[in-house]
């Protein structure tokens, strides 16, 4: 028995007709005819009443009928299975991610991986899988994801975000999954003559209020962090006097003295002081997001897996 045979019995008992399946099929029809003999010989039954004009099934071929289209399912979902393996070795995965998400990381955050050297192991594993890289906001990032323009994204979020659409334009979270990377506090980083880094011991944040700061876009977690953590310590009027994309950058505006910086801490390698903030201290959360509203295609699914792997969380 083979599945043609089945494909053939099931097309010539829907469509009622010989000459109608051999076209459906691109054959000829005596072609069909002599594939559906041999399976009734290999059976033992006739399945189909060739008596009338029109082909009818026997009733050997009603009760064999659902059995054939059966093994027709089966054969269909194990093609669809091996191509979906298949898929897993050859495709390309857009993902976003935060500025300088790729670089590697500072000092303070210890042993943790950059997101490169996590790319690098899983292109080893899956040679066959590319990848298109973009960095932008986590807003942007966000709408992104729900649009399908994005597969994955790594994101930064302040770590009380609600999730919905406030002053600060933060962006709803709803139809995506977050799995949090890790979560690190914000210090401040001080130009060496500047009064705020003449004292020691940690800083309150409303201590920043009045002073030039240097801080990321709006729409980043960073940027949101700190707008509410001077927010809700009650901050003086504060002017972001200079906007960069990532971290380092916004420590070499502080080096060469265009404001105070607040970003998770560079460690010694800054060669500027750095003071720990307090009342709150502002924290934001890096993250996976991707959509919930459809299935990852197997690239994608793969690299979230060994992404979740690699980062646990905290």
């Amino acid at each position: 028995m083979e599945l043609r045979q089945l494909q053939y019995f099931v097309t010539v008992a829907q469509h009622g007709s010989f000459t109608r399946a051999a076209e459906l099929l691109h054959l000829s029809q005596p072609g069909v005819s002599a594939q559906i003999r041999r399976l009734e010989r290999e059976l033992g039954h006739q399945l189909l009443d060739r008596s009338g004009r029109a082909v009818r099934l026997t009733s050997v071929g009603e009760a064999v009928l659902p059995h054939a289209r059966a093994a027709l399912a089966a054969a269909a979902t194990a093609r669809r299975t091996a191509q979906e393996f298949d898929g897993v070795r050859r495709g390309r995965v857009r993902l976003g991610m935060v500025a300088g998400a790729a670089l590697s990381p500072p000092a303070a955050l210890g042993t943790f991986p950059g997101l490169a050297t996590t790319l690098a192991a899983f292109r080893q594993e899956h040679p066959g899988i590319d990848f298109s890289l973009a960095e932008d906001t986590t807003t942007r990032m966000l709408g992104g994801l729900r649009e399908g323009r994005l597969d994955l994204a790594v994101i930064g979020l302040p770590t009380a975000a609600s999730g919905r659409e406030g002053d600060d334009g933060w962006t709803e979270l709803s139809g995506l999954a977050v799995h949090p990377v890790l979560e690190v506090p914000l210090v401040a980083l001080c130009p060496p003559d500047h009064p705020l880094a003449a004292a020691n011991g940690p800083l309150p944040v409303a201590a920043l209020g009045g002073h030039a700061l240097v801080s990321t876009p709006r729409g980043t977690g960073l940027r949101t962090a700190l707008e509410r953590a001077l927010a809700e310590a009650g901050a003086a009027a504060t002017t972001v006097a200079v906007e960069a994309a990532a971290p380092p950058q916004l420590a070499e505006l502080t080096a060469h003295g265009l404001g105070v910086a607040v970003l998770p801490d560079p460690g010694p390698s800054a060669g500027l002081p750095v003071r720990r903030l307090t009342d709150p201290v502002p924290r934001v959360r890096i993250a996976l997001a991707w959509p919930t509203g459809r299935p990852p295609a197997p690239p994608t699914a793969a690299l979230l897996a060994h992404l979740r792997s690699a980062y646990p969380g905290p």
